[in-house]
């Protein structure tokens, strides 16, 4: 990839359907310079790419799984033919993708955590529960489907999947009724669940009954905390000293591992307070400095302006200068179905 670009008939606006959520706090976490490289981990509609793209002359590898986004990563290609990329890549491949392209080291990676509004809005991918579709819930192309594990994965599987990746109280009633019907029936619609699932969860407020299963059904599917941890390790060893990572997620799961992960290597943990001396650590030396405390939030505006965006989360960090940590450190959590691979194997 080079630095600059070609002066093209093509360099006019690019029409973005989708708003990229906490983007110009994303670009600022990233602080793009002229001459650097940044990994896009997960393309969408490009809002994030075309964001740090105009923000300066630097240079772009978007990656995402889902071969949907190709329209948008060609207009995006055309209007900037020498300073971005892409890759159809799971996130988690990061590291491979940017040997791939002939770099080492990066100076920022933005990823955005979960599913897309362009998923969300095709009833024919089978994330929502708002319009009838298939079961399907995959962001790539390959790989089983949601239709998949709720037909043949055991009772006591589905029951642990919906609770520990939807946080459903009710998982253990909901995986008994789902088993029940398929005896008589498989279940292949989003509107089939969503309405079993509603018989069973009652009072959920603004949110659909349906939301916290259909979550947990997603992020099994496509392994997506596992998938998450990976890209964070893989942004760890690709970020070059006081290369910045930022990262937007959606739900407690995300943002819960998101967080342990930098507190962790920021050394935050056995820091000791103003009452108790530090605690001493065998533990690495930091791999990244947190660049504020905390997860900022969409302002009142941008929270109105796009309902998606009220349950994001950013947060950043700069990369030090010790080494990357292995991968035996990896944050503590709650137990969940693991290994996610294991379970997958049972439904193909």
């Amino acid at each position: 990839m080079g630095r600059r670009d070609q002066k093209t008939d093509a360099d006019k606006p690019v029409a973005a359907p989708h708003i990229p959520v906490l983007s110009a706090e994303v670009v600022d976490a990233l602080q793009p310079v002229a001459g650097g490289v940044y990994v896009d981990g997960t393309f969408g509609a490009g809002g994030y790419s075309r964001k740090i793209l105009e923000a300066a002359d630097c240079t772009v590898l978007a990656l995402d799984r889902d071969p949907a986004v190709r329209p948008a990563a060609d207009a995006l290609q055309a209007r900037y033919p020498m300073r971005f990329k892409f890759m159809q890549a799971r996130f988690a491949e990061l590291e491979a993708r940017v040997c791939d392209a002939g770099l080492s080291q990066v100076d920022g990676v933005a990823l955005d955590v979960g599913v897309s509004s362009m998923q969300l809005d095709q009833p024919g991918r089978g994330f929502s529960f708002q319009a009838d579709g298939p079961l399907d819930m995959r962001m790539g192309d390959t790989g089983p489907s949601a239709a998949d594990a709720v037909n043949r994965l055991s009772e006591q599987v589905l029951a642990d999947i919906i609770y520990y990746y939807g946080e459903e109280r009710r998982a253990r009633q909901i995986a008994a009724r789902i088993v029940a019907r398929r005896a008589e029936q498989p279940l292949t619609r989003t509107a089939e669940l969503a309405a079993l699932v509603a018989e069973i969860v009652r009072g959920a407020g603004r949110k659909h009954p349906a939301t916290r299963t259909f979550q947990a059904l997603r992020i099994f599917i496509n392994d997506e905390l596992r998938e998450l941890y990976h890209a964070l390790c893989a942004a760890e060893r690709v970020l070059r000293p006081e290369g910045r990572l930022a990262v937007v997620s959606f739900h407690s799961l995300e943002d819960r591992l998101v967080k342990e992960f930098l507190v962790q290597r920021a050394g935050a943990q056995g820091a000791g307070s103003r009452h108790l001396p530090p605690v001493e650590s065998d533990l690495p030396a930091p791999s990244f400095a947190l660049l504020w405390r905390g997860a900022k939030k969409p302002g009142a505006e941008e929270a109105a302006a796009n309902p998606r965006a009220r349950s994001a989360r950013l947060r950043a960090a700069a990369r030090t200068a010790a080494p990357a940590w292995p991968d035996m450190h990896q944050p503590s959590r709650r137990p969940m179905p693991d290994p996610v691979a294991d379970l997958l194997e049972e439904v193909q």
